[in-house]
């Protein structure tokens, strides 16, 4: 099976987003979850992954997907982008990486504000970010195809609406030492979580 978000043991990471373009959707294209789970389970490096997946990119529907490890991370989309991302604070949504969308910008920025101000911040402060229901004035949403009323629902950090939300958050934090916190809250209707999961441990670099 797939997955959009994973780390394992090793410290291999990867993570998928849609890239919104529904009027190039392809009926039948195989499963872009599987991109995440072949990277965890494989042992390539992320930029060797990736070499290979651009080969046969185009199959499937439009995708973003970054992929890393304990040494580096890299960030690949079938609508043309590839990178290898430096230190520094990016964002990741519904189209290329860090493209100045609302949300994006507004996350990045409040993101950037709460580590300058705690290097080490708590769940519960990044878990706050991602609770951002602000939308921005119509004349900055972006236009994707899926018409106005739709982009004024998905324009939020956390979106709800009575047939489409946002159904978990995660946290996901490494330190320099290699220990990882992963925190996840699972939404089933509205904004209170129903069920909360927190996994830590050290990555094995052996």
């Amino acid at each position: 099976g797939g997955t959009w978000l994973g780390i394992t043991r090793k410290g291999r990471l990867a993570a998928l987003t849609n890239y919104r373009d529904p009027a190039h959707l392809k009926d039948g294209a195989p499963s872009r979850g599987k991109l995440v789970s072949d990277f965890l389970r494989g042992g390539r490096s992320p930029q060797a992954y990736l070499r290979r997946l651009s080969t046969r990119a185009a199959q499937y529907n439009g995708f973003g997907l970054l992929v890393g490890t304990p040494d580096e991370l890299c960030y690949f989309s079938n609508r043309g982008a590839y990178t290898r991302l430096l230190p520094g604070v990016h964002g990741m949504s519904n189209h290329l990486l860090d493209t100045p969308w609302p949300k994006v910008e507004r996350g990045r920025q409040a993101l950037s504000d709460i580590l300058e101000k705690d290097k080490t911040p708590s769940p519960e402060r990044m878990f706050a970010l991602l609770a951002d229901r602000t939308s921005p004035p119509d004349d900055r949403l972006p236009d994707t195809g899926v018409g106005l009323e739709w982009e004024r629902v998905l324009s939020p950090l956390f979106i709800e609406s009575p047939v489409y939300g946002t159904r978990s958050s995660t946290v996901l934090v490494i330190d320099r030492k290699g220990h990882v916190l992963f925190f996840e809250r699972v939404f089933d209707s509205g904004a209170d979580p129903w069920m909360t999961s927190r996994f830590d441990f050290q990555i094995d670099r052996k």
